[in-house]
């Protein structure tokens, strides 16, 4: 990572209160710790790769309004972390800086979109990392790299990209070591910001104390293959059954169940379309000529679904969301997998079988992304447990409408009773 000069000047602590005199108290204050921003937000500058190759020399002029408001609040903005080709993939890889490699196991990949933000936590180059999620982007890469990532409610953390700021599919959020860690980091991105029309207010309690509430009695919905929605392999259902039967164990109550969610897939496809049409189809010409075939396919799509399709996917999000709505509260929490599969090659994109089901391209084999997305529901990916091979996975839950702080108490709860380690480590190169 190549540090930003601003961060080298601004790393002494005197210099702190000077930068943020009027934060030094509030929720979010973040003293001094390194921040990292993903590739796909602008940092002044800095390069703002998106990692494609027409763009490796573009400077940005100035800052996306959340890292100013990181910037406001004390955090040391290191430099920026990375993403394959504008965000798509579901490997962290791109033509301008190679591989993100699995802390855990450096030949295995670290997860699509936001895998350079997983790694950096994981291996304590960071201790708060910025993510983007318009698929998995914000738990995928955490399962995959043992962290924990949050894909919060649409405006919590900023909008989303620049040209379609009032869309709530690609949006940002945080990624951290703890569950605790991410309710200051959650802290510190919340909030209104005027160039960010859905950015929503920071909320009347802080994320921070909130996650620290007194415990209380949880009950999860538990979904191993989201009502057959999704296959999942053995040994990640083996690992996901242990850790709620542990969760179980501690007094907590757990129950199988799944609302059914007709249309999901076709809803998530279409809304996804829009995001592609919208944003990667009015880039410059010279520009989309440097796109990797994956990407330039998912831009096709979404500059030639019909009308039609978005209509009906505008309609059914609905009814999905109150689906959602309504089964929520009967229980509090869904739990369902972040990914069915451990991580894979580092040279592949994505996932050719999943339990013996072939995948139907890169998107596919991330299913248990596309619910939370489609209804703007607030999910976290927590680590719960390893492989036989010693790689992490994570559980993804699922939380209520705006529900961040009772989705983060939640998991601070769980994370207390599993006691997954929290702690850096170092890369595992293979022999």
């Amino acid at each position: 990572m190549v540090i930003r000069a601003e961060a080298r000047a601004k790393a002494q602590f005197g210099d702190l209160p000077r930068l943020a005199p009027t934060h030094a108290t509030a929720p979010g204050w973040l003293a001094g710790l390194p921040v990292g921003i993903k590739d796909l937000a602008l940092v002044k500058g800095l390069r703002a790769t998106f990692g494609n190759r027409a763009m490796k020399d573009y400077v940005a002029p100035e800052s996306d309004p959340l890292v100013e408001r990181l910037d406001s609040l004390g955090g040391i903005i290191v430099g920026k972390t990375a993403t394959p080709e504008f965000g798509a993939g579901g490997n962290t890889s791109s033509e301008v800086f190679g591989f993100a490699r699995n802390p855990w196991n450096t030949a295995l990949d670290a997860g699509g979109w936001s895998g350079g933000a997983a790694v950096s936590p994981a291996t304590g180059e960071l201790w708060l990392s910025h993510g983007s999620n318009l698929a998995g982007s914000l738990r995928t890469p955490a399962a995959l790299c043992g962290v924990v990532g949050l894909r919060p409610t649409p405006g919590r953390c900023g909008g989303g990209p620049t040209p379609t700021t009032f869309a709530p599919e690609g949006i940002q959020g945080p990624m951290t070591r703890d569950v605790r860690d991410l309710a200051l980091f959650l802290d510190a991105m919340a909030g209104h910001h005027p160039r960010q029309p859905t950015t929503l207010d920071a909320p009347l309690v802080p994320f921070q104390a909130a996650v620290n509430a007194p415990d209380c009695t949880l009950r999860i919905a538990f979904a191993e293959d989201q009502g057959g929605f999704a296959p999942v392999e053995p040994e990640i259902r083996a690992v996901m059954r242990r850790a709620l039967e542990a969760v179980q164990a501690a007094g907590q109550v757990v129950e199988e169940a799944c609302p059914d969610l007709p249309g999901l897939y076709e809803t998530y496809v279409a809304l996804r379309g829009i995001h592609y049409g919208s944003v990667n189809a009015f880039v410059p010409a010279e520009v989309q000529a440097c796109f990797k075939p994956t990407l330039a396919q998912n831009t096709a799509q979404g500059r030639n679904q019909t009308a039609q399709d978005i209509n009906l996917a505008m309609r059914q999000r609905t009814v999905l969301y109150q689906i959602m709505r309504e089964f929520l509260q009967g229980h509090g929490l869904l739990a369902i997998p972040v990914v069915g599969i451990a991580p894979g090659p580092v040279e592949e994109e994505y996932p050719r079988f999943v339990d013996g089901h072939e995948t139907a391209d890169y998107v596919d084999w991330l299913r248990f992304s596309f619910l939370a997305t489609t209804t703007t529901l607030p999910a976290l990916s927590l680590p719960v447990g390893f492989t036989a091979a010693g790689l992490p996975v994570g559980l993804q839950l699922i939380g209520q409408p705006r529900g961040e702080a009772q989705l983060l108490h939640a998991a601070r709860q769980i994370e207390d009773i599993l006691g997954p380690p929290c702690t850096p480590i170092d890369p595992i190169v293979p022999r």
